[in-house]
C-alpha cells in the first residue's frame, strides 16, 4: 500500500533511491492505469510545425538567441501533408508543435486547424505553441482544436525565474493553463525533472499544482542539455527520478493521460518502455518530414530523427506488445472529466 496522505510521505517518494520501493510505487501506479485505461497506450501522431521561438527559455535548443539553430517553417500544405500520411497510418489524433514563432499569427493558427478539421472531423487536434491571449485560444477552439497542451516547467515561481529570463512569468503561463480549461480544451499540462536549481520541493509543488489544476494530460520527461543553451553543461535528470514522477503523478491524478515521452527514450533504450511500466499510457511518434526532425532540437541526441513516420509506428508498436501493452490508434480521449 502506497502511502501518499502528505507531503512528507511524497516528499519521501520524490527522493527514494531504494529499488524495492520505487518498484512497489510503480506496481501501484500500474494498477490504478489499469483501473482507468487498462492496458490500452494511445497513439498521437506529432508535426513539429516550426522551430522559431521569439522566447529565450535558459535550457531549449530553439531558444530566440540560438544563433546556430537551422530554422524551418513548414507550409500549410506540408502540415496537410504530414496529417494525410498520419491518417493513412492510422491516427486519429494530431498534436501540431512548435515555437513562440511571431509568423505563426491568429489568423494563420486558425486557417491551419480549419484546414485539418475540414478533412478529419472525427480526429482530435491538439495545439502545443505556448502563451496566447485567451481571445486567441478561444479562435482556435472554434476553428476546431479541442487539446492543448502546455507545460508549466515548475510551480515554484523562483524556481521559474532560474529558467527563463525576466520577460517571462509563471503567473502568466498559470493563467493560460486555466483560460484553456476554462474554454474547453483538453488540457496539457506538465514539467522536467532534473532541470537546474529544482529541489525535491519544487517537484512537491509540481505535484500540488498539477492536483489544483486537474489537467486532461500531463507531459513528464528528464531535462535534457543541449550544448547551444546556458544550461548546456548541466546535468541532466535522471530516469529514476522521472519515473517516480511519472508514478506519483498516476497515483494522484488517476484519470490522467500520462506520455512516455521521447526524451525518456533519448536517456535510455528502454525509457518509453519502463514509463509504461511506471504508469504512462500515450506515446507520440513522429510524422514530422523527416528533413526537419534533427532541426527541432529541444535538447541534443534526440532519437528516432532518422525514421519515416510508418517506421517510426511500426517500431513502437512491436517494442508496446513486447511489454503486455495494446496499441491504441484511436482519439485516445482522457477520462478526467
Amino acid at each position: 500500500m502506497i502511502d501518499l496522505s502528505g507531503d512528507a510521505a511524497i516528499l519521501h517518494y520524490i527522493t527514494t533511491d531504494d529499488p524495492v520501493e520505487a518498484e512497489a510505487l510503480y506496481a501501484a501506479a500500474r494498477e490504478v492505469r489499469e483501473e482507468h485505461y487498462d492496458r490500452d497506450v494511445y497513439f498521437r501522431g506529432l508535426i513539429e510545425f516550426t522551430n522559431y521561438c521569439k522566447n529565450d527559455c535558459y535550457y531549449c535548443g530553439i531558444r530566440h538567441s540560438n544563433s546556430t539553430a537551422e530554422r524551418y517553417r513548414l507550409s500549410l500544405e506540408q502540415i496537410l501533408y504530414c496529417c494525410q500520411m498520419g491518417d493513412m497510418l492510422g491516427y486519429r489524433s494530431f498534436v501540431l508543435q512548435g515555437g513562440e514563432d511571431p509568423a505563426f499569427t491568429d489568423d494563420r493558427i486558425t486557417e491551419m486547424v480549419s484546414a485539418i478539421r475540414r478533412e478529419y472531423p472525427g480526429h482530435a487536434i491538439t495545439l502545443s505553441i505556448g502563451e496566447r491571449k485567451r481571445e486567441s485560444y478561444e479562435r482556435f477552439f472554434r476553428a476546431g482544436a479541442n487539446r492543448y497542451l502546455l507545460r508549466h516547467e515548475t510551480a515554484n515561481d523562483e524556481h521559474y525565474r532560474k529558467l527563463h529570463p525576466a520577460a517571462m512569468s509563471l503567473a502568466e503561463r498559470k493563467d493560460c493553463l486555466f483560460a484553456l480549461r476554462d474554454i474547453g480544451y483538453q488540457v496539457g499540462a506538465g514539467f522536467m525533472v532534473g532541470t537546474p536549481y529544482q529541489t525535491p520541493e519544487c517537484l512537491l509543488e509540481d505535484l500540488r499544482f498539477l492536483e489544483e489544476l486537474d489537467p486532461h494530460m500531463v507531459g513528464i520527461g528528464p531535462f535534457i542539455p543541449q550544448g547551444d543553451t546556458p544550461f548546456g553543461s548541466h546535468p541532466g535528470g535522471s530516469l529514476e527520478q522521472t519515473l517516480r514522477m511519472l508514478a506519483l503523478t498516476r497515483l494522484l491524478l488517476p484519470k490522467t493521460l500520462l506520455p512516455a515521452t521521447t526524451a525518456l527514450g533519448t536517456i535510455n533504450p528502454r525509457g518509453r518502455e519502463l514509463g509504461l511500466l511506471a504508469g504512462a499510457n500515450v506515446v507520440m511518434p513522429n510524422l514530422s518530414p523527416k528533413a526537419v526532425r534533427k532541426l527541432y532540437a529541444l535538447y541534443d541526441n534526440k532519437i528516432c530523427t532518422g525514421d519515416e513516420a510508418a517506421e517510426c509506428r511500426l517500431c513502437m508498436e512491436g517494442r508496446i506488445r513486447d511489454y503486455g501493452f495494446v496499441p491504441d490508434m484511436g482519439r485516445g480521449d482522457s477520462r478526467v472529466g
